[in-house]
C-alpha cells in the first residue's frame, strides 16, 4: 500500500509508539492522520486530527469509524498491560488484557473494514509483541493476549484479502517508552520502529520483525521447547 497520501488513523496516538507512528506518517507524506486518544486533549502532534475512541467501548469505536469514514491506512497501536503474574494476578487482570488487546484490537478491525473496502482496500496495521511467541510468569496476561491477537491479525489477514486489504503485523520487544520504563535491558527506538514499519507496510510485508530478539524468538519457534525457554534447564530466560 501506498503511504504517501494516505489517510490514516492511529489508537493510542497521545504517546510512545502511537505517536511514533502519527509523525512517521507525516514525514512518510501521509495527506491526513487521525490521532485516536481516550483524551484527545492529549494529542500534541501538529497537523494531527484528535479524535476520541476508547477501544474497549463499542459505541466509542463506532462512533470513530463514523466520524472518520475517508481513512485507508488503519494503525491499531492502543494498549496497556497490567503485568498479570500467572500465578498471583487477579483474574480480572486478565480480562483487561483481553479486552484490550484482542476484542479492542478485533472490534476496530471489524468497525472499519467497511470503511478500509469502501476506500479502495487500504491497509490494517496491528502491533503485536515477541510476547506473542513467548511466554513469561510475570507478565502472562499481556503475553497471553498477545498471542491471541496474533491469532487474530492472522484471521484477519486471510479474510479481508478478498476485498484487497492488506494486513501487517508489527512483531517487537522492549521499546524505549513509558510502558517500559522499568526495565534495565535493551530498547528499541520507537521512531525507528514507526519508520520501519511504515515501509513494511509500504512494501506489501506481512509481518515487521523489528529487533533481533524477536527475530531470534521468531526463529525457534519450530524448534524445540527448550529452545524458547532454557530456563526450565537452568538456562537464562530469552526476555
Amino acid at each position: 500500500m501506498k503511504v504517501q497520501g494516505a489517510v490514516a488513523l492511529v489508537t493510542g496516538a497521545n504517546r510512545g509508539l502511537g505517536e511514533q507512528f502519527v509523525r512517521a506518517l507525516f514525514d512518510a507524506g501521509a495527506a491526513k492522520v487521525y490521532a485516536g486518544a481516550r483524551d484527545p486533549a492529549k494529542v500534541s502532534v501538529p497537523d494531527a486530527v484528535p479524535i476520541p475512541v476508547d477501544i474497549t467501548d463499542h459505541a466509542s469505536v463506532l462512533a470513530a469509524a463514523e466520524q472518520a469514514g475517508d481513512v485507508n491506512l488503519l494503525v491499531n497501536n492502543a494498549g496497556s498491560t497490567t503485568r498479570a503474574n500467572i500465578l498471583t494476578a487477579e483474574l480480572d487482570a486478565f480480562r483487561t488484557e483481553f479486552e484490550t488487546h484482542v476484542l479492542g484490537t478485533l472490534a476496530m478491525s471489524r468497525a472499519f473494514a467497511p470503511v478500509l473496502g469502501s476506500n479502495g482496500g487500504g491497509a490494517i496495521v496491528n502491533v503485536l509483541s515477541v510476547l506473542s511467541w513467548l511466554a513469561i510468569p510475570r507478565s502472562a496476561g499481556y503475553a497471553a493476549a498477545k498471542s491471541a491477537e496474533w491469532s487474530i491479525t492472522n484471521a484477519l489477514r486471510v479474510a479481508l484479502a478478498e476485498q484487497g486489504t492488506q494486513v501487517t503485523a508489527l512483531h517487537v520487544s522492549y521499546l524505549a517508552t513509558e510502558m517500559a520504563a522499568a526495565v534495565t535491558g535493551p530498547k528499541s527506538d520507537p521512531a525507528t520502529v514507526a519508520r520501519a514499519t511504515l515501509d513494511a507496510v509500504a512494501a506489501g510485508a506481512h509481518e515487521v520483525l523489528a529487533d533481533d530478539v524477536t527475530r531470534q524468538v521468531r526463529g525457534a519457534l519450530s524448534g524445540d521447547l527448550e529452545t524458547l525457554y532454557p530456563q526450565l534447564h537452568g538456562g537464562e530466560a530469552l526476555v
